[in-house]
């Protein structure tokens, strides 16, 4: 089964400066540090401070920590021999979207003259999941009934409640930030892959976009790959958070898939009351009540998140993600990124260096040295950046 719902995990770092712990616009840096020997891939963003990493196609979750916990120690090791650090969360605590370069390009330059401000101040880091769909009316049926655990998923990865020097009350200040661009939030249901695609096309006819990247929804059907991508994540900081938020995505999938081909649907409900549970996720996070319509009442999140892996516990074994599951349950326990920056920001008595600090100590938690993973190629890893498990 796992082979079936295969995964491919897209982590978008903050380049920061480990002295001044502002945003750097490092990666021009990073890219012309970077050789054949770091086995990785650089992916440039709009903002020159952003450097995106992506596993490739993965037929399980063991070969997606594998490649996740590559990528970050080898993103890791580029930025410390230019002087700077990669941090994982959703918004940098301190930076202003004003300081910050642009990159250019034709689709750069366009989405710039596209959305003006909009673009500029989108200065956010996203976690994007992909799970393997090869048939792509099974996949928008499958569409259809995730939308409903999107606010879920938000809330167990929440990493963004600083933005621009300021506390800003919620725990994903990035979810408002992004859903300012058009074609963004929880999308509406459709009736078939057809009927997604006319609407595309009709988008496309009328000038309002290029192609179906330009679609941001939470969730879409990808439009080169045969992909749902779920993109409602902030980015968590460390690295087990990702993986086993992955693994669920990857398992409710499956569990949804069986019950298409089961010929049962999941209920159904209107994505205006689904975005109530996204403010929510986005507000509260996990100390949040989410709303369960079937039973039309609010429930702690909690609860919900035992309901939600109850509702996956079929698949979990076939899949090979028992521990991944168990994972999502410390999550619940111990709290987000978004909650632990909280607790350092009131223990350093206001102090958001302090939590920069902890994002660039935390997102290599549980990283291995790079001799670690790839059998003693790799023995030049920088010292002073090591973590235990």
């Amino acid at each position: 089964m796992a082979t079936e719902f295969t995964l491919g995990i897209e982590e978008e770092y903050q380049i920061i400066d480990p002295v001044t712990r502002e945003l750097r616009s490092g990666i021009d840096d990073l890219m012309g540090e970077r050789n054949d020997d770091d086995e990785v891939t650089l992916q440039v963003e709009l903002h020159k401070s952003v450097v995106e990493v992506a596993t490739g196609i993965c037929a399980d979750i063991q070969q997606a920590r594998q490649e996740v916990l590559a990528n970050r120690r080898r993103a890791a090791r580029i930025a410390e021999r230019v002087g700077l650090r990669i941090a994982a969360a959703a918004t940098h605590p301190i930076a202003r979207w004003q300081d910050q370069d642009l990159s250019i390009g034709p689709t750069y330059d366009r989405l710039v003259n596209d959305l003006q401000d909009v673009a500029r101040a989108n200065l956010i880091f996203g976690l994007h999941v992909h799970v393997g769909i090869p048939d792509r009316d099974e996949a928008i049926a499958i569409f259809n009934s995730a939308r409903y655990f999107l606010p879920h998923v938000l809330a167990l990865s929440t990493s963004s409640p600083f933005f621009e020097g300021r506390r800003s009350g919620l725990k994903s200040m990035r979810s408002l930030i992004f859903e300012r661009l058009p074609r963004t939030g929880i999308p509406e249901r459709f009736s078939s892959y057809r009927e997604f695609e006319t609407f595309v096309a009709l988008l496309v006819k009328t000038g309002c976009i290029d192609s179906g990247k330009r679609i941001w929804w939470d969730l879409r059907p990808h439009p080169s790959f045969s992909t749902l991508e779920f993109r409602v994540c902030d980015l968590p900081t460390r690295a087990d958070d990702v993986i086993a938020i992955a693994a669920l995505l990857q398992a409710l999938v499956a569990r949804l898939a069986r019950v298409h081909r089961g010929n049962m649907a999941w209920n159904d409900h209107r994505s205006a009351l689904l975005r109530e549970n996204k403010w929510r996720a986005l507000r509260y996070g996990l100390e949040g009540h989410l709303i369960d319509f079937g039973r039309q009442s609010e429930v702690p999140f909690a609860d919900l998140v035992e309901e939600l892996l109850e509702l996956v516990d079929d698949v979990v074994d076939e899949l090979g993600t028992r521990a991944e599951m168990d994972h999502i349950r410390r999550i619940v326990a111990e709290g987000t990124s978004a909650d632990h920056q909280l607790r350092i920001f009131e223990e350093s008595g206001g102090n958001l260096e302090a939590v920069v600090d902890w994002l660039i100590e935390e997102t290599m938690v549980g990283v291995p040295r790079l001799e670690a993973l790839n059998g003693g190629r790799h023995p030049d890893a920088a010292p002073g950046t090591e973590a235990s498990s």
